[in-house]
């Protein structure tokens, strides 16, 4: 196992998460702790528990699950490696889809179920409030209003800490937040996939946290001769760790949860949070990707 180093994701900086949440803006996702189809157990659980404790050591204090990650594989995990957990320890979950076989994710919004899974997160995770809480999708068979509310009555029993949501628009996310006070939103975005680019706008304005998912994916742009590519030379980086740079460099909402399975890439994905891309170099990969 590697030795201790100094906490690099303290260079990515830090947002406060629902206002009184500090978390290092380059967090670390759990999802790709699990087996193919994100079902059943990692091939190397002890791997796995050593990603987790290396995230602490690098100064990663946002971790993002999800009660489907197995389900609840990831978060067994987490609790295994990491628990007791440190006072700044930020974990951040969800709850609202069905996992009836690998590879498969069926929204279900009702209020019971939301209900039984934010208990099961509780004894899983070995907390007595989650901190942070996303609705994974709304469930189109359901009013917003009555799947969000029960996440804010969960809240009022001191349950919760914090609510979000997931793979919303702006339209959705100002529904729901006629319920209750959103405090972030995670959404696809990356580099080569900018769709949800109103959302992380709106987000920023009204200073919730912008949390994407998938963030590493740069496609064609990281061919031979790409200013991606270019740049990670130029920076004797990846074009990985280039990705996650223009993402911190994006906006000051925005809170990247790279996921990986091996410790060497969770070292190279958290050193992105020390690279500075200059004014001309972040615009040569924000002309590419359009």
């Amino acid at each position: 196992m590697s030795e201790p180093t100094t906490p690099v994701a303290l260079a990515s900086g830090s947002f406060l998460l629902g206002g009184d949440l500090p978390v290092t803006r380059l967090g670390y996702g759990t999802m790709q702790l699990t087996g193919p189809g994100v079902w059943g157990d990692p091939a190397d659980p002890d791997e796995a528990v050593r990603v987790l404790r290396r995230t602490a050591e690098l100064g990663v204090n946002f971790i993002d699950t999800a009660d489907a990650y197995g389900p609840f594989t990831a978060d067994l995990l987490l609790r295994k490696a990491l628990h007791p957990y440190t006072d700044d320890l930020v974990i951040a979950t969800k709850a609202g889809f069905t996992r009836p076989a690998p590879g498969v994710w069926v929204p279900v919004g009702r209020p019971e179920y939301l209900r039984q899974q934010v208990e099961l997160s509780l004894r899983h995770l070995g907390v007595e409030r989650i901190d942070l809480l996303q609705l994974h999708r709304i469930d189109p068979k359901l009013p917003v209003a009555e799947q969000v509310g029960e996440l804010a009555a969960l809240q009022s029993e001191g349950k919760i800490r914090h609510i979000g949501l997931s793979e919303v628009t702006v339209a959705e996310i100002e529904e729901a937040g006629r319920t209750a006070t959103i405090a972030s939103v995670q959404n696809r975005f990356n580099l080569a996939d900018r769709a949800s680019e109103d959302v992380l706008d709106y987000c920023e304005a009204r200073g919730l946290g912008f949390i994407p998912w998938f963030p590493l994916a740069t496609g064609v742009l990281a061919g031979t001769d790409s200013p991606l590519t270019r740049i990670a030379i130029e920076h004797d980086a990846a074009p990985s760790q280039l990705a996650l740079a223009w993402l911190l460099r994006r906006s000051p909402a925005m809170l990247p949860i790279p996921g990986t399975s091996s410790v060497a890439h969770l070292e190279e994905n958290t050193a992105a949070a020390g690279i500075q891309l200059t004014d001309e170099q972040f615009q040569s990969l924000e002309a590419a990707a359009a």
